[in-house]
């Protein structure tokens, strides 16, 4: 066993994960897994730089983590940073200030890197399910983009595309610096044309068509899960590997874009931080669902950090 420690600094929120990893036995015995919400995109795709704050929102998340990965010992660390740290112009700033604190240089990762990771991540169990069709489309819906692979046990196709919660909240429902409260059916159709013209990307390279099984990741998959499940609290134990129909995700999207702030942040699994952002993910997810003619797509709470770490062992 090699325990390390995975670190990825999306968009929308940063995640650490600390785990010791057989790779003999592709066993993986999760230590410690948590996410920060910190906002590093506040901004980026107007401005093309990081804000002061989300990059102190973003250290002080390091800081945290920092004194975790010591407690338990990790070997080895491995921090990467996607989307909103690839288009910033002060990313350099970024990079010094996580190597002040964790010691290790953050990787800012190719989208097709990101998507390798992510594949790895959530299939590394579904390959033994022999009644799961191929190939699995895995998308990964983070903040600022979306991954796209393709593959039976291995990736077969990738594209990252710039469509994710908050580049399309940022983009479409906020006037005058504030998230339209509920969003208008015009504001609505011009996300919706957006994340098409990704879609249409996305299939130049990635053989969307072929898929036979939907694997979907990240935060606005599994709080889409955790609504229609009803839980309490979420419950990664419940979320992981729920499969959730194209019904259940489109009268999920319904709600939230037709419901107040207070509404949607009174739904018990909802993260504070997901709160304005939630419409625009699950809108994505519902685009992708209708492209493929996806019946239910299977949710996965192993992705790219999972991948990170068995990339390190």
């Amino acid at each position: 066993m090699i325990r390390v420690a995975g670190i990825d600094c999306g968009t929308n929120s940063i995640r650490l994960l600390v785990a010791d990893c057989d790779p003999a036995t592709g066993e993986l015995i999760e230590l410690d897994r948590r996410m920060t919400i910190v906002r590093l995109g506040q901004g980026v795709d107007r401005t093309g730089r990081l804000a002061p704050e989300a990059l102190e929102r973003t250290f002080a998340a390091c800081r945290e983590y920092a004194v975790v990965i010591k407690e338990l010992g990790a070997e080895r660390v491995r921090f990467v940073a996607t989307s909103a740290s690839r288009d910033a112009e002060n990313r350099e700033e970024f990079v010094q200030g996580v190597k002040d604190i964790l010691g290790v240089e953050p990787e800012v990762i190719s989208g097709d890197q990101e998507a390798e990771f992510s594949f790895t991540g959530a299939t590394k169990e579904l390959v033994a399910h022999d009644h799961l069709e191929r190939p699995f489309l895995v998308v990964d819906i983070g903040g600022g983009s979306t991954e796209f692979v393709v593959g039976e046990d291995h990736v077969r196709a990738a594209r990252s595309v710039d469509v994710g919660c908050v580049r399309m909240t940022e983009r479409h429902l906020v006037v005058d610096g504030v998230v339209t409260d509920p969003p208008s059916p015009a504001q609505i159709a011009a996300m919706r044309a957006d994340i098409e013209a990704a879609l249409d990307l996305a299939a130049e390279s990635v053989p969307l068509a072929e898929a036979r099984t939907l694997v979907g990741l990240a935060g606005s998959v599994t709080t889409v899960a955790g609504i229609v499940l009803g839980l309490p609290e979420y419950l990664s134990s419940e979320i992981h590997h729920a499969r959730i129909s194209y019904e259940q995700v489109r009268e999920v999207g319904e709600r939230m874009l037709t419901a107040t702030h207070a509404e949607r942040a009174a739904i018990p699994v909802m993260h504070p931080g997901r709160v304005d952002v939630i419409g625009a993910g699950v809108l994505v997810l519902l685009a992708i669902m209708e492209r493929i003619g996806a019946t239910e797509v299977i949710v996965s709470e192993h992705d790219i950090l999972d991948g990170i770490a068995w990339s390190i062992a």
